[in-house]
């Protein structure tokens, strides 16, 4: 094997194949002629990429590796690393996009020859773009030939596949992979929540044309910037840092100006004298070393020495500092920081002198951490020919909006769930009508409100939008309940129409039985799993599988560049996660959307397997059972390992009907369920608030 080739490991080599680790354990055992382990554990050991892939070929498993899965495996087994394989990855594309004539000549040599004249070429680029290479706390610096080496067949495979997809979307695409490997590593800001941070700093007579990110993490927020003439980011984290500004310069043309820093912003500002015309931050939240003690005497502190608890405030104040006169800067906050007694000053003097304009409240799941509704603070830095808003606007966009008549509510929450349009619109309309009109807000009663910062300064300072916006209109809700109570009249009646009649016991059947795997080797069924994408459409959520409810997730509008799966009618789609005993058949509604997330879709050829049968038996609680395993805290099904028996098609239909009408009741049940809380919720909120009558 060749010094430094790129190594697999069985979660790799299973990936490539399409099967479960479980085969990949049963291969090494029943071949002698896989290949053996290069490195590794002896429990986790790693496998020559090249190898795999020719055995892999030989015994008819693999016909040929898709080139964006050979240049993505290429840099996940990279020997330095998946991060500098990413890098130097980086900058190679920056190099084929800002001078693709001179690719060919580079690559036509040895790879020693092209790892030499490789990094002369980078250095020279990245000068260009970035600065002089001995630039204090520049991100990102060309790789020597010797570090570059090991990365030349991942390069020469980086570029044929840009040449067909493009150097912007190859690069998305491999970051992306990194990202979705690593979740605990990375802390994202969702495309949807940076568009709207960026349009709520464009909007306004002055366009944002510099643009700071102190925080900038993937570069999620700079990225979304419309057309910026100079970016500047800071991150702490080297390697992150390296990866946000090749991302950025990939991102923008030469006439964007980047200036990309590493260190700790805090406490080592790398643009003291930067004043932008906006500043977009996600700063990590609750940090207790955020430099307190050092930095008790910095000047800006303009707006009071934040609390040690308080490192939200400072990340605010350093916002400000870099704000022209009348720039306006948009940072993601707990909501704690909106009410907390140790804030109260900071936030008074914030309100005082106009610098604080509107507080938002978004969605649980709007980003990390998932499970709260965070804050947008919009600010605006305060000027000689500027005078203080006697009014805050404050918008709250964390509740779900109310079900239809038409069908039951969805659940709330989840990163999947979120209707970024009606997010967007919701809050850009009321700050434009608020800021960029110049006319005041009316109140929207549970939405929107601009509160005279007077009925604000009381002891608490409390700026949580829930707690001074209008309560939603109750003129209507005897009329819903009445809605509501019919229907569930209705839907009652129903149940008892779709209750399965009788039980009729029989002898436990004995048939031959063969597995989900076996069936998709014998080409009866397509196995899918969802994951990433990017597009317009609808997404299928682990959430709606479980709810029996419509696609309510949505696909980020870029990313990394993979087409999502789509269901079709007929389509079996089962949670990966949970243990449930749970499988959907897609309906003519349903089909189109993109699969989600810890998804799986089992496609049945219709001349071979019923789907309303496949679904019904994979309901089984043994099948279940047998099919999952319990290796860490959650249980995760292989719908491989799940069983069927072996019967005629016409048989199969006649099962498949009694599944099928038993899925109809157990809607019916679930409808019946969500109606009966809400005619219960909406029964005590109409008593406790006077407009419904005891009887």
């Amino acid at each position: 094997m060749p010094e430094n080739s790129t190594e697999v490991t069985a979660a790799g080599i299973a990936r490539l194949a399409g099967v479960g680790r479980a085969a990949v354990s049963n291969w090494r055992r029943r071949h002698a002629d896989f290949p053996k382990p290069v490195g590794g554990t002896e429990t986790s050991p790693s496998f020559a990429l090249s190898e795999v892939e020719q055995w892999l070929r030989d015994q008819g498993k693999l016909a040929e590796v898709p080139l964006r899965e050979r240049v993505w495996q290429q840099l996940a087994g990279h020997p330095a690393g998946a991060v500098p394989a990413l890098v130097h990855t980086g900058c190679a594309l920056l190099l084929l996009r800002t001078a693709p004539n001179t690719w060919p000549e580079i690559t036509a040599v040895s790879d020693e020859g092209m790892a030499g004249v490789l990094s002369l070429a980078v250095d020279k680029v990245l000068t260009a773009r970035f600065g002089p290479a001995a630039e204090a706390g520049r991100a990102v610096h060309a790789p020597s030939p010797a570090e570059l080496l090991p990365s030349v067949p991942l390069l020469r495979a980086a570029a044929e596949l840009a040449a067909e997809t493009g150097v912007r979307e190859t690069f998305e695409f491999l970051l992306g992979r990194q990202l979705d490997a690593n979740p605990r590593q990375y802390t994202l800001t969702p495309p949807g929540l940076a568009g709207l941070m960026a349009a709520l700093v464009e909007t306004g007579e002055r366009p944002a044309r510099t643009v700071l990110d102190p925080a900038a993490g993937t570069g999620a927020l700079l990225r979304a910037v419309g057309r910026p003439a100079a970016l500047y980011a800071q991150e702490n984290d080297p390697d992150l840092a390296a990866l946000t500004a090749l991302r950025l310069a990939l991102h923008t043309d030469t006439g964007c100006a980047l200036a990309a820093r590493t260190a700790d912003t805090l406490r080592a500002d790398a643009f003291p004298q930067l004043a932008a015309d906006a500043v977009l931050c996600h700063p990590p939240f609750n940090e207790r070393n955020w430099g307190h003690d050092e930095l008790a005497y910095d000047p800006r502190w303009e707006y009071g020495f934040p609390a040690r608890t308080e490192s939200e405030l400072a990340w605010v104040q350093h916002a400000l500092a870099h704000l022209r006169e009348g720039g306006t800067a948009v940072l993601l906050m707990p909501p704690a920081v909106a009410s907390r007694r140790s804030g109260r000053r900071i936030r008074a003097d914030l309100l005082r002198r106009g610098a604080l304009r509107a507080v938002v409240a978004l969605p649980a799941g709007a980003a990390p951490p998932y499970g709260i509704p965070l804050h947008l603070w919009v600010l605006r830095k305060p000027g000689s020919g500027l005078h203080p808003s006697p009014e805050l606007l404050l918008v709250d966009t964390a509740e779900p909006a109310e079900p239809s008549s038409a069908g039951p509510a969805p659940a709330a929450g989840g990163r999947d769930r979120l209707d970024w349009q009606a997010v967007h619109s919701t809050v850009l309309d009321a700050w434009q009508s608020f800021e960029g009109a110049g006319r005041p807000v009316a109140a929207r009663p549970g939405a929107g409100r601009a509160v005279p910062v007077i009925e604000l300064l009381d002891d608490d300072v409390d700026l949580a939008p829930a707690r001074h916006l209008p309560p939603p209109t109750a003129a209507d809700v005897p009329a819903e309940l009445i809605r509501v109570r019919e229907r569930l009249t209705e839907t009652l009646g129903l149940t008892g129409t779709l209750t399965p009649p009788a039980v009729t016991p029989c002898e436990p059947a004995h048939w031959p039985l063969t597995t989900v795997g076996e069936l998709a080797r014998a080409g009866a069924l397509q196995l899918r799993t969802g994951g990433p994408g990017t597009g317009p459409g609808p997404v299928l959520t682990e959430h709606d599988v479980l709810g029996s409810t419509a696609p309510s997730g949505s696909l980020p509008v870029d990313g990394p560049a993979e087409e999502p799966v789509l269901v079709e009618p007929g389509d079996v789609v089962v949670p990966v996660l949970g243990g449930g005993s749970v499988a959907r058949v897609v309906d003519d509604a349903t089909a189109g959307a993109a699969l989600g997330r810890n998804l799986q879709l089992l496609r049945p050829d219709p001349a071979a397997l019923d789907p309303w049968f496949l679904a019904g038996f994979l309901r089984g609680t043994a099948n279940n059972r047998q099919a999952s395993s319990y290796a860490s805290t959650a249980t995760r099904l292989d719908a491989r390992r799940l069983q069927l028996p072996r019967l005629p098609l016409t048989e199969q239909q006649r099962y498949g009907q009694r599944f099928r009408a038993l899925a109809e009741f157990e809607d019916a049940l679930r409808l019946a369920g969500r109606l009966g809380g809400q005619l219960v919720q909406g029964m005590y909120d109409g008593l406790t608030d006077g407009t419904v009558a005891p009887g």
